[in-house]
């Protein structure tokens, strides 16, 4: 099976909690993998920066006016970016821990299999 068809037949059979949850996992474990290796630099600002990334757009989402998630629960994801990218920049310019990211990460992935 070829790439772009098991990516087709993915998008068709996973909802978009899973989804999210296998997004979150891919940047959950590259952000423990730079922790475990030590990156610093480009490599850790790479990590860090797809993790910001996935948080502003989840952020963008929460702000749009369509979605149907409840007000408080935006709320608190909007938030939850804001910190992950102040944070962030501490990590790449003072050299603060990966753990709150990962923490925060591991967090929301629990809420979305429904384990929090």
């Amino acid at each position: 099976m070829t790439l772009k068809a098991y990516q087709n037949t993915q998008q068709i059979t996973e909802n978009s909690r899973e989804t999210e949850y296998r997004l979150f996992g891919q940047v959950t474990g590259a952000l423990i993998s730079a922790q475990r290796e030590g990156r610093t630099g480009g490599p850790l600002g790479e990590v860090v920066d797809w993790n910001r990334k996935m948080w502003r757009l989840l952020a963008a989402d929460c702000l749009d006016d369509h979605n149907k998630l409840p007000d408080g629960i935006r709320a608190n994801i909007v938030s939850l970016s804001l910190f992950v990218t102040r944070y962030s920049r501490d990590v790449l310019r003072k050299g603060a821990s990966l753990d709150p990211l990962i923490e925060i990460n591991r967090s929301i992935m629990q809420g979305l299999q429904g384990t929090a």
